[in-house]
């Protein structure tokens, strides 16, 4: 039979602290670098397709390649698979900030098909008229489609967020450290559950917190 272990939150507390903070600064750091390339990404895959604003075929289909070969990848996977990018960009190959990279990398391709989605949504002939009175394609792109699709992006960037945190948890096997690590070391690893439950409310507390301001925001963002 096995038995629950006795938590010492005396010794737990501040390891439970300092993994919540790297959970937090991974997340962070993950969604700031990837939100942006994602951004760029997805406007090149929308306004680049034939009979987009900056209409190449080339460039179109590179970054569809590259978004249908990462995106499927199972995030698990695509650490092990990138670990001589890792090691080439970043120098090692475990710790946060290894992790850190993998992430960006994951996430970045899979916002970019999220941001195309939604800018797929816009009305074609609003972007025809603004190109009929000759306003430049950087013009379009930031007072025309990014606004445009400001709520449902920032519907989808909420959702990615949520994805960010499953990929920090998954992080902790390259030694990336953070609320997945704690919960798999200190609970899962030691049979005590209560650890594992502690860090699952934690975890399901900070994301009803983002999804709540995501979806306060899109409101605020779809009334304009």
């Amino acid at each position: 039979m096995i038995r629950t272990a006795t938590t010492d939150w005396g010794q737990l507390g501040p390891l439970l602290l300092e993994n919540l903070w790297l959970t937090l600064y991974m997340v962070a750091v993950t969604l700031l670098v990837a939100g942006f390339l994602g951004l760029v990404f997805g406007i090149l895959l929308y306004t680049t397709r034939r009979g987009g604003i900056l209409q190449n075929t080339a460039v179109n289909a590179i970054l569809n390649v590259l978004v249908n070969i990462v995106r499927p990848i199972p995030f698990i996977i695509l650490i092990a698979a990138l670990q001589p990018v890792t090691m080439a960009v970043i120098g090692v190959t475990i710790g946060t900030t290894a992790a850190i990279f993998t992430m960006i990398v994951g996430a970045t391709f899979g916002i970019a098909r999220i941001v195309e989605q939604n800018l797929v949504s816009i009305d074609p002939g609003t972007i025809e008229a603004a190109r009929a009175v000759g306003a430049s394609p950087w013009r379009i792109i930031t007072t025309l489609l990014v606004p445009e699709a400001l709520g449902p992006l920032i519907l989808g960037y909420t959702f990615v967020f949520i994805a960010i945190v499953d990929m920090s948890a998954i992080a902790g096997s390259i030694g990336g450290r953070g609320l997945g690590d704690f919960a798999i070391v200190y609970g899962y690893g030691r049979f005590n559950w209560e650890v594992t439950i502690v860090v699952t409310i934690i975890i399901i507390v900070m994301v009803q917190l983002v999804q709540f301001f995501g979806n306060w925001l899109a409101r605020k963002a779809l009334r304009r």
